[in-house]
């Protein structure tokens, strides 16, 4: 049961084949089995959940209406607030910290029938792409437990990878949906900015910030995102298209298409040979699948320069007052950042959004000729846990923690919605996953394309040991 498909497992729910009692049962089974090694579920409340999902059982007994996603037991990324529950951003500052309300992102999948188990690991506010930090540790991949599971959705992606949950939420400024999707071997989708509305936040119209679905399938990940698509009057910056839009099991049919392959983000980035002969594998999918496949890649120079000032203008309004009381309570490549962030001038930003809007501007003219994109995810595969980062990648050193994630970071620039899908395994067994970017607003058609990949190869159905054995 833990690893049916979260639309087949909601269809058997509202058809009264399984219970929600069931079906959360099964899930905290695997939990107490696979956990204890993985580290992804980081704060638990299996009593709590157990009355949420009599209370579902209940309502469907009753004859009441429920959501898409009733009765599905899901874990929350844990910089996501939720009412009543610890949410901690793996921070030491806020290791009891417990919310009064839920975050939107929680509060619709609430909304939606999901009952709430707990929260998944994430970095120290979810900055770099692997899972640590002071309060929990580490979360492990689970394909090779001395190894990252990325981040900083990292918890999320191994819990989602060993069947602990069904669905997860996450978010993405640089990476974190794509990263640790490709390093778990599951999808997850970074959708096009507003897509998917934030709130609480300090940055409201940030142009590089976004909150998305993660799932086993890209099915899975359009029923998730057609919960969390949708306008809200405490977002200003959301898109009008409402989730149902985007709900329905995409089609898989991409004869014609016009794909455009860059194992390298056309030089931009240097590449691990694993991945990168990944990548090229994926592009001769896409041709036996009946696509015009073209080496090309959009001009994506100033990106990187207009990633770092705006992320670090964001990270210095985000939590400069909270670097002030504590100084020595972050991490040292997180308090750079912000620190960096606060020697920007008002010309040093103004000059980064007009780094990003010339990107914006190239990459839509791209787009009138390609259909999709197909890029590396990350650069490397997972590396060691017990690293920070990678310091280098295919003999290139890396000049901080954030270079080595160029790949992921370098597409959040652009605005556009970009899907991390399964796309094969080192000779190690280590997973890899493609990186296929669409034209702003175009979840529709980027879920098909990946969606078409993922029938196509099924490299998505390839268990960890840890989950199965």
């Amino acid at each position: 049961m833990v690893f049916t498909d979260a639309r087949e497992t909601a269809r058997m729910l509202r058809e009264k084949e399984v219970s929600a009692r069931e079906v959360l049962a099964a899930h905290l089974a695997q939990i107490e089995r696979c956990n204890p090694e993985i580290n992804a579920v980081v704060t638990l409340v299996a009593d709590r959940a157990a009355d949420e999902a009599a209370a579902a059982d209940e309502r469907l007994a009753h004859g009441e209406e429920v959501g898409p996603l009733h009765g599905l037991p899901v874990a929350h990324k844990d910089v996501h607030d939720t009412a009543g529950i610890r949410t901690t951003f793996g921070s030491p500052l806020l290791a009891d910290n417990v919310p009064a309300r839920d975050a939107l992102v929680v509060e619709r999948m609430r909304a939606a029938g999901v009952i709430t188990i707990g929260k998944t690991n994430v970095p120290e506010f979810a900055a770099g792409s692997h899972t640590v930090n002071p309060v929990f540790g580490a979360t492990r991949n689970p394909y090779d437990l001395g190894r990252s599971a990325g981040g900083s959705s990292g918890g999320a992606a191994a819990a989602l990878a060993c069947g602990m949950q069904p669905l997860a939420d996450g978010s993405d400024m640089g990476g974190s949906l794509r990263n640790p999707a490709s390093f778990c071997n599951v999808v997850g989708l970074r959708p096009t900015l507003g897509r998917v509305p934030t709130w609480p936040t300090a940055a409201p119209w940030s142009s590089i910030s976004a909150t998305g679905p993660m799932a086993r399938t890209v099915s899975d990940v359009a029923l998730l995102l057609g919960v969390l698509a949708g306008p809200d009057p405490r977002a200003p910056a959301a898109l009008d298209t409402p989730g149902s839009a985007f709900a329905a099991e995409p089609a898989t049919d991409v004869r014609g298409l016009r794909v455009a392959l860059a194992p390298d983000l056309g030089g931009a980035v240097p590449v691990d040979p694993a991945v990168r002969a990944v990548i090229e594998r994926a592009g001769g999918v896409f041709e036996e699948l009946g696509c015009v496949v073209e080496p090309a890649c959009p001009d994506l120079t100033g990106a990187d320069e207009a990633f770092r000032t705006l992320r670090a203008w964001q990270f210095d309004t985000t939590y400069s007052a909270l670097l002030d009381e504590h100084p020595d309570a972050f991490k040292a490549s997180l308090r750079d950042n912000i620190l960096a962030g606060r020697k920007l001038t008002g010309t040093d930003v103004g000059r980064g959004f007009a780094l990003q809007a010339a990107v914006q501007e190239r990459v839509r003219e791209f787009f009138g000729r390609y259909d999709a994109l197909l890029a590396p995810v990350s650069q490397v595969p997972p590396f060691p846990v017990g690293w920070e980062y990678p310091t280098e990648v295919a003999g290139v050193p890396m000049r901080d923690y954030l270079e080595w994630m160029a790949s992921a970071y370098l597409i959040s620039v652009t605005g556009s919605p970009a899907l991390s899908v399964p796309a094969g395994f080192t000779s190690d067994g280590l997973p890899v996953g493609v990186q296929i970017i669409g034209p702003r607003r175009g979840e529709n058609g980027l879920l098909r394309i990946g969606r078409a990949f993922e029938q196509a190869t099924g490299h998505g159905l390839v268990r960890p040991a840890v989950a199965t054995a």
